[in-house]
């Protein structure tokens, strides 16, 4: 089955989440289904969801005699312990012939082509493609279809997709999130369970309230994000180029994706009969009448801004695919002398000893924090490239002043972590024509790595590219870093299998306020729309940056150049005491995310860590003499041991 438009393929793309779902759906108005196996996709919280491998097989052979395709999910980031199934499930996908499979994590597409399997892919939503130089080094690499970032416009999608020639799928329906894909780390942080890997406990939709300069704001849901609607709008859709119109729902029940799949097939149908004449809001009312929460348009037609928050059925505090109670507000996990025991214990089974000398590592935000980190030798100094004001961007100035002054310091520029064409001209033009004395830039996403690789300059991966195993970190050494920053939503166990078998220089993030949510949302609009119901003083950050405060605490939320929000912890992660420990296990580069410390507290804890490098055997006793400047401190991740999908090993469900 397939649909034209002027000569344009559309495809109406459905999702299943159980064999007997696909069932039905594949003979609705669809031209393609969507469903994950029995393990490595991002829909594992659900039991007695997803397709086994039989079921695969025949969900296959059904679609194709029908004309009609299939894709499988296999989106999730992989850790060490997944890779032996990874391998034995992509022999089985090369063999079974699904039409494509949905990829987020780079091991995947490493191990497709060492294994030189037959599997044609396309990058899923939580790869965050955003930008020209993404698509076209995915195109490289074989992608054949890219799924757009929730936060791209049309006409953006238009312009990218007329520049590359790439398909383009776009999520036309169903349930969002205010966070960039694959750039919360947010569930993890509070209970161990990564979003992405399928496990988001979903505190986005928890009852905050803003707090800015004193003030208290009656923002409810600020974070909770309305389901996305373009059924009047497949016009728009079509001449931007879309080919895949995606339904997001594997989650939800027979009755209401069919529902949703025949109107949108029946839209589609009528507006290539009749595109003058067509009616584009015929029958809209069912898909109303039945919605969960209420609709947006997210970003299809530019930033919807507080628009795109939801109310409707807000606080029931449940998953609406279960009726089961998905979280309530939670702290952060305060580091305790028992779990602090049990992360050492875990941690020295890995003995890795190497003679390489340790060093620092530190993210700054201002001229003043990079003179601080210089004069106290720290070895490798991170310009920020989303600043958090009031502070603004590095000046060409700035960085040829610190660069001359940087004596045994490297100094590194940070490039933002969602870059847009704009961007990326700006970038070229201060890198290509100035000598800045810099030695290298710190990457965010592979489009920047694959612009600026030219250039010669050391590339340091970044921690939200997710980097969770060996098989990720060797692909992007071979295309161009010189070493990668840990993913910091590693479990422990996914933590120490990681220190084991990794055979790339690495990166660990050591201490400090990482971001967990980085949001085109605008969350300080907040303050402008309400009026304040309270006042109260910020706890622990300047009353100048917004809090978003819950019963159990206070995360910042640091605003950059580009309006966009980083929220971070509120609890300082800090593995001082574990310092000895994973110098025995081969760490040599140590990361403190210094951006939010004034300058003072910031030299401290330099001091602290280079001391504990120096003489590792008194961390433990270091550490009971650096107090907290925020809430506390945490482990991260590292507060919680191994999280299980609900899922069996590949291999035994073969075996079966």
């Amino acid at each position: 089955m397939a649909r034209y438009f002027n000569g344009k393929e559309v495809e109406l793309l459905a999702p299943a989440g159980t064999f007997d779902i696909f069932e039905t759906v594949i003979r609705t108005n669809c031209d393609a289904v969507y469903f994950g196996g029995p393990s490595l996709n991002m829909r594992m919280m659900r039991k007695g969801y997803n397709l086994s491998y039989e079921e695969i097989n025949q969900a296959i052979s059904i679609a194709h005699s029908l004309g009609k395709r299939v894709y499988i999910t296999l989106n999730n980031l992989v850790n060490e312990t997944d890779m032996d199934d990874a391998r034995q499930y992509l022999q089985f996908i090369h063999e079974a012939q699904p039409d494509a499979i949905i990829v987020q994590d780079f091991a995947i597409l490493s191990l497709i082509r060492d294994m030189g399997l037959d599997i044609k892919v396309h990058s899923s939503v939580m790869m965050n493609v955003h930008n020209l130089e993404m698509i076209r080094f995915l195109a490289e690499l074989g992608v054949t279809r890219v799924v757009a970032s929730r936060e791209m416009d049309l006409q953006t999608a238009r312009y990218l997709q007329a520049k590359t020639g790439m398909e383009f799928e776009y999520f036309v329906h169903g349930d969002m999130c205010t966070v960039h894909g694959a750039n919360c780390h947010f569930s993890s942080m509070l209970f161990g369970m990564s979003s992405n890997r399928g496990q988001c406990m979903k505190p986005c939709r928890w009852d905050y309230r803003v707090k800015k300069d004193g003030f208290i704001y009656p923002t409810e849901y600020p974070l909770a994000a309305k389901d996305m609607n373009l059924y009047e709008y497949i016009p728009e859709l079509i001449e931007s180029g879309i080919t895949s119109f995606k339904i997001e729902g594997r989650m939800r029940d027979k009755e209401f994706v069919t529902m949703l799949i025949n109107s949108y097939g029946d839209a589609i149908d009528r507006y290539i009969a009749d595109p003058i004449g067509y009616n584009r809001s015929q029958n809209s009312e069912e898909i109303f009448d039945n919605r969960k929460r209420d609709f947006s348009t997210a970003y299809a037609f530019g930033k919807p801004g507080l628009s795109y928050i939801n109310r409707r059925y807000e606080g029931t505090g449940k998953f609406y695919s279960t009726g089961k109670v998905f979280s309530t507000p939670t702290p952060e996990r305060s580091i305790q002398e028992e779990r602090l025991n049990e992360v050492k214990s875990a941690v020295s089974t890995v003995q890795r000893p190497s003679s390489a000398p340790a060093d620092l590592s530190i993210r700054v935000n201002n001229a003043a924090q990079a003179k601080v980190a210089i004069e106290e030798g720290v070895e490798h100094i991170y310009l920020a490239g989303d600043v958090y004001a009031p502070d603004r961007p590095f000046t060409k100035q700035e960085i040829i002043e610190l660069t001359a002054m940087k004596g045994s310091s490297n100094i590194y520029l940070g490039l933002p972590r969602m870059m847009t064409e704009l961007q990326f001209e700006q970038y070229a033009q201060l890198l290509e024509t100035s000598d800045l004395g810099i030695d290298g830039i710190v990457v965010t996403n592979v489009g920047a790595m694959h612009k600026f690789r030219h250039l010669g300059l050391k590339m340091i991966g970044d921690y939200n590219l997710n980097i969770s195993n060996n098989q990720a970190a060797m692909f992007y050494q071979q295309h161009g870093l010189e070493r990668f920053t840990s993913s910091i939503e590693l479990p422990l166990q996914h933590f120490t299998e990681l220190l084991e078998h990794n055979n790339v220089p690495m990166e660990v993030v050591v201490h400090g306020t990482p971001v967990v949510m980085y949001l085109e949302l605008d969350l300080y609009d907040n303050t402008e729309v309400f009026d304040p119901i309270g006042e109260e003083e910020n706890k622990y950050v300047h009353n100048q940056h917004l809090v978003l405060m819950t019963d159990k605490g206070e995360n910042p939320v640091y605003r950059d150049q580009y309006g966009r929000n980083h929220l971070t912890t509120a609890k300082e992660i800090c593995y001082l005491p574990l310092l000895q420990e994973l110098l025995q296990a081969g760490v040599r580069h140590f990361r403190i995310e210094g951006s939010t410390y004034a300058v003072d507290s910031l030299r401290k804890i330099i001091r602290t860590y280079r001391q504990a490098l120096q003489s590792p055997v008194q961390s433990a006793a270091l550490y009971t003499e650096l107090p907290p400047v925020y809430a506390g401190y945490t482990l991260g991740t590292l507060s919680f041991g191994q999280v299980a999908q609900e899922a069996e090993p590949v291999e035994a469900v073969l075996q079966k």
